[in-house]
């Protein structure tokens, strides 16, 4: 299964005095860098967040954003008995000594009382951050499995594109081999020419270094190892596009030898045909080498 290294996912949740917004982004990496930006003041939770993304994922750049914001709390208004009873027996004891001075007071109200200090006490919900950050985790749980199934589609994607471009490099492979089979005829008269040249000019030359010039003209000639191993890397790619494991580095190390084999190829062509064939598989390899980097 091919999963890709870019994604995207994002989410919201809430519970209690709180209510937050999730943010995870991913791109392509050589390695796994984790990057979480969370509130510093929840302990342990960057920690977490961190071990479960690692635990879930092999490569990538993914960067991972909580906005976490405190909704107003509900209050509750209570009213303290031992203060009120306190200003009620103040006010009674200024009304007596009002009512002896034969002085007329403005009648107390209920609302007057209230608003004595320390009657009325309003109380707020309390925070408790370990039940906070447990919840939190949950949630990020979800985001984590939203964000593997979008590396996942975008996995998909990858593998339609490197299997078609496997089915190309295997075809232009192919015609290659025809190609080199086809001119065999005229490799063996240039090999002939040349061995005749080189053998009217040997004079004084060593035996063995006459054997070594005739070994490299063959050798130069001779394609068929290369095409041998171009078919041989097809196969290994197509092995590692069915694997269920990540398969990025091991397939980008693939493309280098995809690459290594079609430049050799040109370099021994001898043929116009043939150099086309090469061409055409570079150019083939190098938009399968730029896939590979999004690979997992």
């Amino acid at each position: 299964m091919v999963n890709s290294m870019t994604s995207f996912s994002a989410q919201t949740g809430g519970v209690g005095l709180y209510e937050w917004t999730w943010d995870m982004r991913g791109v392509n990496a050589r390695g796994l860098d984790v990057r979480p930006r969370v509130p510093d003041w929840i302990n342990g939770l960057e920690q977490e967040v961190k071990a479960k993304t690692s635990s879930k994922f092999s490569r990538g750049s993914i960067q991972i954003s909580l906005k976490l914001n405190r909704i107003a709390s509900p209050s509750e208004l209570t009213i303290n008995q031992e203060v009120l009873e306190r200003v009620i027996l103040a006010v009674q004891a200024v009304e007596a000594v009002a009512a002896a001075q034969k002085l007329t007071l403005s009648e107390v109200s209920a609302l007057d009382l209230l608003t004595q200090k320390g009657v009325q006490e309003v109380t707020q919900e309390a925070d408790n951050p370990e039940e906070l950050k447990a919840v939190i985790l949950t949630d990020f749980d979800t985001l984590l499995e939203s964000f593997a199934q979008m590396r996942a589609v975008e996995g998909e994607a990858l593998l339609k594109v490197l299997s078609e471009q496997m089915d190309r490099i295997e075809a232009l492979t192919i015609a290659a081999a025809a190609e080199a089979e086809k001119r065999k005829d005229v490799v063996a008269t240039t090999l002939t020419e040349n061995l005749r040249h080189i053998l009217n000019n040997v004079d004084g030359a060593e035996p063995d270094r006459v054997a070594q010039e005739l070994a490299m003209l063959a050798v130069k000639a001779d394609v068929t190892e290369e095409i041998d191993r171009l078919h041989a890397h097809v196969g290994a790619a197509r092995d590692l596009l069915a694997s269920d494991q990540p398969i990025g580095r091991k397939l980008d190390f693939l493309s280098q030898e995809f690459n290594r084999e079609a430049n050799t190829l040109c370099a021994k062509a001898q043929a116009v045909s043939l150099t086309r064939i090469g061409l055409d598989l570079k150019a083939v390899i190098d938009q399968m080498r730029e896939q590979v980097q999004n690979v997992e």
